[in-house]
């Protein structure tokens, strides 16, 4: 591409909430938690003062109004993801924001950190980089507990019970989910985190990010009666548990289908799948989930995963202003990683490649903004691609757990 756009300034520094700003927050937040009945929970939380690093499980946005609640009228710094400064950078700095790349390693989020930590507040982090696909816990990254170390301070969590239920990442439809949850729970002082090896700090934070939103929901009998509750989950459940086929599953109402063997199954008030003819394979929506993902793992292990070569387009972002189209080009996922290439706008080539160890994760989209379908975004330090593949043989969200069953295979099982 000939012209030459702008970069995002990663290395400016993030400034402490201005004070004018600081009542906006909870006038922004409390409304919805009124409405959903939130309940938060503190446990070992007394005496506890900023600075600390506050560690969130991410379900939707209703996950950063709990936040709000639960360290106001503390100043906090968050990390947040650049297409979420889009057309409104200066705001989004003005209230805290640190802005990151998804699944990319900067160092200078690791020293805004710091300053955040030196001027006596709050970090935020959601370290999943995404909300979860069906309301369980996404892959946290190894050097989460490095991260602990380095900055020296207690380290809380704050767990989310509900949002996901409430509106899922494949319907963001508000389902009125009442009461939600959050336990707000100190998980490390400075003298654990100084007693503790980095593993045995990850394995911690691991155990304290366990949750299930379904689960959740059926424990505490509460029912969804929202006529949609099936629309969008199969973009979450791609593969027939049936007939074996992929990419043939389809879904409206409260209903699941297979457009391959023809079977369907009907979603319940408590989230629950039933066959409408036959066995009913999976009834609890994340054990399916968990399927589609023991079945990668296997491709993966035979050495036979592969997306194939997809058409798609690319939309860069190197700042916040606005995407710019890349260009038209192809996407191929396989045993080697990532690789987008094609020409630009201009004429000219293009080419990103991610391979497997250098990612233990990837951000993907559901119909992304409602109008330009499902999506994986790959990140450099100073580039964001949002590669949108055409046709219907595909799913991101296959890709997403290839990516990190390719990455496991890699670092766990000596190889792939």
């Amino acid at each position: 591409m000939k012209q030459e756009f702008e970069r995002f300034d990663m290395k400016k520094p993030p400034v402490r909430t201005k004070w004018y700003l600081m009542p906006l927050l909870p006038a922004l937040s409390y409304p919805d938690l009124i409405k959903h009945k939130n309940v938060l929970t503190k446990v070992g939380m007394d005496g506890i003062e900023p600075p600390y690093l506050l560690l969130c499980n991410h379900n939707a946005f209703m996950d950063f109004k709990v936040a709000t609640k639960a360290t106001y009228p503390n100043k906090c710094n968050y990390i947040v993801a650049i297409d979420g400064f889009i057309g409104r950078e200066k705001l989004l700095r003005d209230v805290g924001c640190i802005c990151k790349r998804k699944f990319t390693q900067s160092l200078s989020v690791v020293r805004h950190l710091k300053t955040t930590i030196a001027h006596g507040d709050i970090a935020v982090i959601y370290p999943e980089a995404r909300y979860s696909l069906c309301g369980t816990t996404a892959v946290l990254p190894e050097s989460l507990g490095k991260l602990c170390k380095t900055l020296g301070v207690p380290v809380v969590t704050l767990i989310c019970h509900g949002h996901h239920v409430n509106s899922p990442f494949w319907n963001l439809h508000d389902r009125g989910v009442k009461p939600t949850e959050a336990e707000m729970k100190l998980l490390y002082t400075k003298e654990d985190l100084d007693s503790l090896s980095v593993e045995e700090i990850n394995k911690g934070l691991v155990d304290a990010f366990q949750y299930d939103d379904f689960a959740w929901q059926k424990e505490k009998g509460i029912r969804i009666t929202y006529e949609g509750h099936a629309e969008g989950l199969h973009k979450v459940l791609y593969q027939c548990p049936h007939c074996g086929t992929e990419f043939k599953m389809a879904s409206k109402g409260r209903k699941l289908f297979c457009k391959s063997c023809g079977k369907s199954w009907t979603i319940n008030d408590f989230s629950e799948l039933a066959a409408d003819e036959g066995e009913t394979e999976f009834s609890h929506i994340p054990d399916w989930y968990e399927w589609e993902r023991e079945n990668v793992r296997r491709e993966v292990e035979s050495g036979t995963y592969s997306s194939g070569e997809l058409d798609v387009y690319v939309d860069s972002l190197p700042n916040a202003k606005k995407f710019i189209r890349l260009g038209n080009g192809k996407l191929v996922h396989d045993m080697n990683g990532f690789r987008c290439y094609g020409t630009d706008v201009d004429g000219d080539e293009f080419l990103m490649e991610k391979d497997v160890p250098s990612l233990y994760s990837c951000h993907i989209e559901y119909d992304y903004l409602g109008k330009h379908g499902d999506c994986v975004d790959l990140n450099t330090l100073d580039d964001t691609w949002y590669i949108f593949p055409e046709g219907e043989d595909f799913s991101v969200t296959k890709m997403a757990l290839a990516t990190e069953e390719l990455y496991n295979a890699y670092f766990r099982k000596g190889g792939i």
